[in-house]
């Protein structure tokens, strides 16, 4: 067994859809980065490349690569799995962390978790989701982005 931990953050921009865990959140902001800025599911890939030692999302897909631009983090997701695969890793299970002062994201987190257990080819009871707020603190806390951090177990 592997354990593996990611880490990214995304600030807001105008203009830009707001995507977490593949999932569209009706937000008057949306997160600014080279591909859709999904902070979640980069933060999950990091923990899956971390555990597998396989370095981290910046060298597999890095933003200076126009064809990475507008990406979907979830096909990008799925391009991890497989190099994953190929090295002979499976993800036993995901813990994922989203820290935002707003939207209010429970009612997504259903969605969020059956989007993230698909591109990982795991059962949903195999996946977590949760969010929270940081009390109006740091920069999620004043509304400048979102933070999200990952843990994931793959098995050899």
């Amino acid at each position: 067994m592997r354990i593996g931990h990611g880490y990214d953050v995304h600030r807001f921009a105008a203009e830009r859809r707001l995507v977490l865990c593949g999932e569209v959140i009706p937000y008057e902001l949306g997160l600014l980065g080279h591909s859709d800025a999904d902070v979640a599911v980069h933060a999950l890939m990091d923990a899956i490349l971390g555990a597998a030692a396989l370095g981290d999302i910046g060298r597999l897909f890095p933003d200076s690569d126009p064809k990475y631009e507008g990406a979907d983090s979830m096909l990008l997701l799925e391009r991890v799995v497989a190099l994953v695969s190929e090295k002979g890793f499976s993800v036993s299970n995901a813990d994922i962390t989203i820290i935002a002062q707003r939207p209010k994201l429970a009612p997504y987190i259903g969605q969020m978790r059956e989007n993230i257990a698909k591109s990982l080819g795991i059962s949903t009871d195999r996946v977590n989701v949760k969010a929270t707020t940081e009390e109006g603190l740091g920069f999620t806390g004043s509304l400048e982005g979102v933070s999200a951090h990952a843990v994931v177990l793959l098995n050899e």
